[in-house]
């Protein structure tokens, strides 16, 4: 009973309007001044420890590298780049908005940050090639979810954080799924626009354009790959690395595309603090929400009770797949984790299922949920860019999102898709 007033109290401050990290907060100090009163003094201990983490600091330096780079001259090149890539195989700007958000991914680890960089250039640029507008934007949002899902991932570090499990194993665990999406996707916007004869004349490229896009693009792709070998190979950590990430957007961004400015850094500075303060504050907050789960053996009920039902392995993932994909829809990614993966690991850890495993299934689980309203975050920054409705925009991106969800239950039902490659790494699985 207690719990479920718990929970009321949650839904109701966020209802009326409370900011989800403060309406956690009040919730649980309702709570505990109701029913424990002497343990108020210790909620200031429990939120600064819940955000005093030494791996927490990869998490706004990411995000600022992400920044530099945009602002430097890396979307436009990059989007160059692409084009030249997937010339060859006669592919037209919808392929390369694919692409694109695969690389993309790679530097920002935000899928939010994908949309807003390369929506505002991808989305005018496919409308003026002939695609409509519903279908650009539509292409855009699902494609930007691989922003979270292929390293580095911001949303993996705050998992990491909760669990426990590796920063890099959970990296590597996120990468074919990744990738899986970004070729499911790729195929299909092939089919529909070459059905659709979006697909553009060929053309010969001349060996200078192919020279400079290859050379403009060269230094954005280094970044992603050093990140990635860095972290997963032991060389660093993935704190280490972000910062390295940093100053190496500001080499790049000065010295190589000669298109940063002071100016440009103190803006990224405040959207990179502006955007990592509230995550912080919403693990702080949440810290107190899992520690009172904790106190009354929530866990240990949940785990109970799906262990009672006997169901096989593969219906408790389906299961944890669909509770997934409704709480992504209402709830943002960094909170969803920090209020799913305590209750929910150890339920999965009993049926056999790995800390990376459930890793990669919540993150892409949750990835859809950027796309899919109320909440979508991706949605509104695409709204932001052109002004169609979210709705619309959403109803566009549906067949694509499915490339998500078959990725999704493969993961499920698969476990070496997330696990081959940590394994091949020397990673353990938990």
């Amino acid at each position: 009973m207690a719990m479920l007033i718990l929970l009321l109290l949650l839904i109701f401050f966020a209802i009326i309007g409370v900011p989800l990290a403060f309406a956690i907060g009040a919730a649980c100090v309702t709570y505990i001044e109701t029913f424990s009163p002497n343990f108020l003094s210790m909620i200031p201990q429990r939120i600064w420890n819940g955000a005093f983490s030494e791996l927490m600091i990869a998490m706004p330096l990411f995000m600022l590298a992400g920044e530099l780079m945009n602002v430097g001259g890396m979307t436009e090149r990059l989007m160059r780049f692409c084009t030249v890539l997937i010339h060859p195989i006669n592919g037209g700007l919808g392929e390369v908005n694919v692409v694109a958000s695969m690389i993309f991914g790679g530097i920002s680890g935000s899928s939010v940050a994908d949309t807003s960089a390369l929506g505002s250039i991808e989305i005018p640029a496919m409308e003026d090639a002939g695609y409509p507008s519903g279908t650009a934007t539509g292409i855009t949002v699902a494609s930007s979810t691989m922003g979270m899902i292929i390293p580095p991932s911001t949303p993996m570090i705050v998992y990491s954080m909760i669990s426990g499990g590796s920063v890099g194993a959970l990296f590597m665990a996120g990468a074919i799924p990744g990738v899986l999406i970004g070729i499911t996707q790729l195929i299909l916007v092939y089919v529909f626009s070459e059905k659709n004869h979006w697909h553009p004349k060929r053309t010969k490229l001349s060996g200078k354009e192919v020279k400079e896009a290859v050379l403009g693009g060269l230094p954005a792709l280094i970044l992603p790959l050093f990140i990635i070998i860095c972290v997963s190979g032991g060389v660093c950590t993935a704190s280490e690395s972000a910062g390295v990430a940093v100053l190496y957007s500001l080499l790049v961004g000065f010295f190589i595309y000669h298109e940063l400015s002071w100016k440009q850094v103190w803006e990224a500075l405040k959207k990179s603090f502006i955007s990592s303060s509230s995550i912080m504050l919403i693990i702080g907050f949440t810290t107190i929400f899992t520690w009172v789960l904790t106190m009354q053996g929530v866990p240990q009920i949940v785990a109970a009770f799906f262990q009672d039902l006997n169901w096989p392995r593969y219906g408790i993932a389906l299961i944890f797949v669909i509770m997934i994909l409704m709480i992504g829809t209402f709830i943002d990614v960094s909170p969803a984790i920090l209020l799913l993966t305590p209750i929910l690991l150890p339920v999965m850890h009993a049926y056999g299922f790995s800390t990376l495993q459930f890793g990669a299934m919540m993150i892409t689980g949750l990835a859809i949920g950027l796309v899919t309203p109320p909440v979508g975050m991706c949605l509104n920054a695409c709204n932001k860019i052109n002004g169609m409705p979210v709705i619309e925009i959403f109803k566009h991106a549906v067949p694509y999102i499915a490339c998500n969800v078959f990725v999704l239950i493969a993961i499920s039902v698969y476990e070496p898709l997330t696990t081959w490659l940590p394994l091949m790494m020397g990673y353990s699985l938990n």
